[in-house]
């Protein structure tokens, strides 16, 4: 299994016994969700799962999804409320004295400020849409353009409008300080609007002591628009389709997937996609077609990772939910593979630390090589040779736990601890062959490694070695 698998937690799954399941049904990162909780909340479930990662023998590492500054409309005094095309509602922080149409209550002043005639307003997650009729006293007359009901606290959105509100809120900023202390091993910030929004959380994760990589969900356009300077600054991205799909028109998100996913790809950056991906599966025991299809062409497209939400954290079959995903990511990947031998990779373009790993993966493919094994200090070769998606495992060495979990989001790696009594990288990679029963004798193993003078510093990836065990 090459593509990681994330399982999002909930009541569903949130025993010892559910989570072993889980594991051995495939999946290698948990998402704790942190808009439905507090870092309290999850300390049982974050020590359990650290007692299960030794149990199996795997790396599991948990990704803290951060709430952010989710829109929603206030209490509505109907409960319910019933549109039809054409049908107009007054939108505002106060109902008017005189008021002939539905109130629907938003207090964001700053959205409001911002609101012109003519803007698109989403409710009830894209089922119900609005147009801005007119401003009006207090707030604006909007107009709905298809027929829908919106009830209380409803997420809002303003498609292709930029929001000036900061992805990390005072909650977010707490539950991060509160997860780090918890030990989560990286962290999702949601509606991620510029690079700031990336540094500003890097900057309380140094603050805190901690080195975890953080991950940018592309929820946004305004996001996609600015997605090489985000890159440039991000450490691993999520293509997080049900907000991107609102924001943008629907027939172009599969198209905004892949590129996505490709200049992902080329920066050597993880990157995942969900949303939706086996929805059907909350309430049945298997998949829909169009879902295998789906999951598939994520694989096919180039992600790293694929994500389960509802299906695991409240459905009714969370590990068969994660053992569709890994026999669908298996059979993707056998095509995937076959796809990549044909590939002619543009050698010219590559700079010399991704020609080193170019390399690596053409030697080991030329010498029916067992597996890749690379040293490296900062995970940066691991995802260098990721990105070219060798048919062998890659196995990684690094002596940091915190690099070892960041290296569990990148396709086909196998992060491991590296033995730090032997002083040597090479060395180390050859020990790791050498006393590693996945290899037997004879097996020719590929080693990239970063191999200093004695008594220099460690340096980046300057070697590489056809090694037989």
């Amino acid at each position: 299994m090459k593509t990681k698998i994330i399982a999002t937690l909930g009541p569903a799954c949130n025993t010892a016994e559910k989570l072993s399941a889980l594991i051995d049904a495939g999946a290698r990162i948990f998402r704790l969700n942190f808009s439905h909780g507090d870092a309290a909340s999850f300390v049982e479930i974050i020590n359990t799962i650290r007692q299960l990662e030794i149990r199996h023998g795997v790396t599991i590492t948990i990704l803290q999804d951060l709430a952010g500054p989710k829109i929603r409309i206030g209490m509505l005094d109907e409960g319910t409320i019933s549109f039809e095309q054409g049908a107009q509602a007054f939108l505002g922080p106060v109902r008017p004295d005189k008021l002939d149409v539905p109130f629907i209550p938003f207090d964001k002043r700053e959205i409001l400020d911002g609101l012109e005639e003519g803007d698109r307003l989403v409710l009830a997650d894209g089922s119900l849409q609005f147009l801005v009729h007119a401003k009006a006293p207090g707030g604006f007359i909007v107009a709905a353009t298809n027929s829908g009901i919106v009830t209380s606290r409803k997420g809002l959105a303003l498609p292709g409008k930029s929001i000036k509100l900061p992805a990390l809120t005072d909650k977010d900023k707490t539950d991060l300080v509160e997860g780090m202390r918890l030990g989560v091993d990286a962290v999702a910030l949601s509606y991620v609007q510029t690079p700031e929004d990336i540094l500003e959380a890097k900057a309380i994760i140094k603050g805190a002591g901690r080195n975890i990589p953080v991950c940018a969900k592309l929820e946004r356009q305004n996001a996609v628009d600015r997605l090489d300077e985000l890159i440039a600054v991000t450490d691993i991205f999520m293509v997080a389709r049900g907000d991107l799909g609102i924001e943008c028109p629907l027939p172009q998100l599969p198209s905004m997937q892949k590129r996505i996913i490709a200049a992902c790809n080329k920066a050597a950056k993880p990157v995942i996609v969900a949303t939706q991906m086996l929805l059907s599966m909350v309430n049945n025991p298997v998949p829909t077609r169009a879902e295998t299809t789906d999951v598939a062409n994520a694989v096919l497209d180039g992600a790293d990772c694929v994500m389960l939400s509802e299906e695991t954290a409240m459905g009714k079959y969370p590990v068969e939910a994660v053992s569709y995903m890994s026999r669908i990511t298996g059979e993707a990947e056998t095509l995937l593979l076959e796809q990549r031998a044909h590939h002619d990779y543009e050698l010219r373009s590559l700079a010399t630390p991704d020609f080193l790993s170019y390399s690596a993966c053409l030697l080991a493919e030329k010498d029916d090589a067992k597996a890749l094994v690379a040293h490296s200090m900062s995970g940066g070769s691991g995802r260098s040779l990721s990105a070219q998606r060798p048919r062998q495992p890659v196995f990684v060495l690094t002596p940091d736990y915190t690099v070892m979990r960041h290296l569990n989001f990148s396709w086909g790696v196998i992060p491991c601890l590296a033995d730090e009594n032997m002083p040597g990288h090479l060395e180390r990679a050859e020990f790791f062959i050498d006393s590693n029963q996945r290899f037997a004798p004879g097996d020719r193993v590929v080693i990239t490694a970063g191999q200093p003078r004695y008594g220099e510093p460690p340096r980046g990836t300057n070697l590489v070695k056809i090694y037989t065990k």
